[in-house]
């Protein structure tokens, strides 16, 4: 089984052009590990199989590594951690925190971090529009809220000049009519994410310069 779930998520970083070294690949699958282990308890996420986890998860997260390379990184409603995991591993020099108000899933990513020694790597328990944060460069989110809430609950820990980038599936026409005076939208990108159907689309918005 591991050598098969090795094989797929070589193939995955093969056809998404992201060069990944054996021991984050293996991080990688560790982390699979303990989302199976942890899920049979915490109920992390509604995919049970492993080979699943993989692909609906792990490499449908790496689809938008390129879009999340910067000096610090937010994850709002992470849960189980994606993206925000697999952009730790894969960005050792940015600063990443995982935010979420489930103390269940919080408590694993604190588990995940000790056992992955992700030592870039800050879990919060708390809610986004009450905690007290530093402005990030990027606030990513993956099926968190419309965009207009995320503006409002998590808009105000964007740095000025940095990027929202939100993990959509079908393109959202209608939430791209959001109303904001502090960010505009910089694009829309489709994504091909290897082994996953259904639409993906990542929507990239800026914080103009005040």
């Amino acid at each position: 089984m591991a050598a098969d779930l090795r094989a797929k998520l070589d193939e995955g970083c093969a056809a998404l052009s992201i060069d990944l070294s054996d021991i984050q690949k293996q991080q990688l699958l560790d982390y699979v590990a303990l989302l199976v282990k942890w899920n049979k308890v915490y109920n992390l996420t509604s995919v049970r199989d492993p080979a699943q986890m993989l692909s609906r998860h792990i490499i449908d997260s790496l689809s938008v590594l390129p879009y999340l390379e910067a000096s610090s990184l937010l994850d709002v409603g992470t849960g189980g951690g994606l993206p925000g995991i697999p952009a730790a591993i894969a960005y050792p020099d940015c600063a990443v925190t995982l935010l979420d108000s489930n103390s269940k899933k919080t408590r694993f990513l604190q588990q995940v971090k000790a056992e992955l020694g992700l030592s870039n790597v800050t879990v919060v328990h708390g809610r986004v529009e009450q905690v007290s944060l530093p402005q990030f460069a990027i606030i990513t989110a993956r099926a968190f809220a419309s965009i207009d809430d995320i503006l409002d609950l998590a808009g105000q820990h964007c740095e000025q000049g940095g990027r929202l980038v939100l993990m959509k599936g079908v393109y959202p026409e209608q939430e791209l009519q959001f109303d904001s005076d502090q960010f505009r939208l910089l694009d829309v990108v489709s994504l091909n994410v290897p082994a996953c159907d259904g639409e993906r689309h990542l929507v990239r918005l800026i914080k103009d310069q005040g």
